[in-house]
């Protein structure tokens, strides 16, 4: 005899709960309710196409794991959408703590608005095509995850770093992962230019209604380069009050800049404040090994024949710190050997990018040096930094010089070590990983780490 619907889908729920987090089985697998269950089958009703189309492709496999548990091997899953529900699910509604559901649109008065923020996204630009290194592992986890559940996971979520580096990857990669997955979603793409000369382009025509309803009645908002706000005073009112609008009916914002929200001086503080209230997180300049993945992956997909390998070493070894110019320089290497004859190996690409690139000498540190500046940075003595004390005030900042020793000299890491008060090497790798663990995960540290290395390689 078989179980009921209902006795069969809360044992399968329990499973589901330990399987996946409580706020993703909350938002997509509990709203399914159980319509058959058999040794062969369980059918299962959504309220909405979105909930549905979610629930098979993302959830399918654990879905038929947890019922395989309880009815049997072979039982195949189905999902329906539920008759009664109409189609009035595909818009999405705003959290229950906020109690508010988006108004609907108003008309545009104008009947020649300016043009909206374009939410065609470049189709390249994927998840799978961004390539994942200890510079960027965060924001991507970060745009993966608010892509999967907008407005569910961190909101806002802002992406701060040097230009071409990958902010602006990430947010066409969660453009097209939501218009791809997110069953009706509507996502919108803009720069900050772009943001202001719609709004300024709407004063002069009157129809700034039209211009409220393009940027405040879409779920996913994305902005790049909101440094350029800055300064812009009724700009900055406006983003202000499309920042409240959104946030408060649960549509997801993603922003990036060209630095910190703190450091951007002259914006409002309570946009600021508003900036800094989700999840920031950083890119940096990818490390070589990242950058050789980025040309491989690059010449692959536009296949490029290489006589050696060895050429893209030479380049990635010479464009440190920005992907947009490490590509580029792929192009013109690549170019110069398709207009020439001549294959494309090392010799070429030293040849090519001798003149634009030339080879800089890295600057190399004494771990003394090292040492004293990281004293200076924290406010401790050198006998301090060398001591046994274990306090939080002193702990750090050798995790951090030691890992700076690693990174800047040439020294051994018995001898840095050594150098450490006599600690043995695997001191110094435990505070080398645990440094790089921290600024992967804590803004304020990452910032530190950085303005001192930045400080070290600028000493003559």
């Amino acid at each position: 005899m078989h179980p009921s619907p209902e006795h069969a889908w809360s044992e399968i729920c329990a499973r589901l709960r330990r399987a996946v987090p409580e706020a993703t089985f909350a938002l997509w697998l509990e709203p399914l309710q159980p319509v058959e269950a058999t040794d062969v089958a369980l059918v299962l009703a959504a309220p909405d196409e979105r909930r549905r189309s979610w629930a098979t492709g993302r959830f399918g496999r654990v879905l038929e794991a947890a019922a395989t548990d309880v009815l049997g091997a072979g039982v195949a899953v189905d999902v329906v959408v539920d008759p009664r529900a109409g189609r009035t699910g595909r818009t999405r509604r705003a959290p229950a703590t906020t109690g508010r559901a988006r108004p609907a649109p108003p008309p545009a008065e104008d009947p020649d608005p300016a043009p909206a923020a374009t939410s065609t996204f470049l189709p390249k630009l994927t998840f799978d095509q961004f390539v994942i290194g200890d510079a960027n592992r965060l924001a991507h986890a970060a745009a993966l995850a608010v892509a999967e559940l907008p407005g569910q996971a961190y909101n806002p979520l802002f992406i701060y770093g040097p230009p071409g580096n990958g902010k602006t990857h990430l947010l066409h990669a969660i453009g097209n992962y939501v218009q791809a997955y997110g069953g009706g979603l509507t996502v919108r793409y803009a720069t900050a230019e772009a943001f202001t000369n719609e709004f300024v382009t709407a004063l002069h025509r009157g129809s700034v209604e039209a211009f409220k309803a393009r940027f405040r009645h879409v779920d996913v908002l994305l902005v790049d380069d909101v440094q350029f706000l800055v300064a812009k005073a009724k700009t900055e009112e406006e983003f202000f009050h499309t920042f409240n609008a959104l946030h408060e009916t649960g549509s997801q914002l993603v922003l990036t800049c060209d630095r910190m929200p703190r450091d951007l001086d002259a914006l409002e503080d309570r946009l600021r404040e508003r900036f800094e209230a989700g999840l920031l997180t950083d890119i940096r300049a990818p490390d070589l090994a990242t950058r050789l993945t980025i040309l491989r992956k690059r010449a692959q997909h536009d296949g490029i024949d290489l006589a050696d390998d060895a050429a893209l070493v030479a380049i990635a070894e010479r464009i440190t710190d920005n992907i947009r110019v490490l590509e580029g320089a792929l192009i013109r290497v690549v170019a110069f050997a398709s207009l020439t004859g001549r294959p494309l190996d090392a010799d070429l690409a030293h040849e090519v990018l001798d003149g634009l690139y030339p080879q800089r000498r890295p600057v190399r540190r004494s771990i003394d040096e090292v040492q004293r500046a990281t004293c200076e940075a924290f406010g401790i003595t050198h006998e301090e930094l060398l001591s046994t004390a274990r306090a939080q005030r002193l702990a750090w900042p050798r995790q951090v010089a030691m890992y700076l020793a690693r990174e800047l000299t040439d020294q051994t890491l018995p001898a840095i070590g050594r150098a450490f008060g006599g600690r043995d090497h695997t001191t110094v790798l435990h505070a080398c990983r645990r440094t790089a663990e921290r600024i992967a995960a804590d803004p304020e540290a990452n910032a530190v780490v950085r303005d001192l290395t930045e400080r070290l390689r600028g000493r003559s």
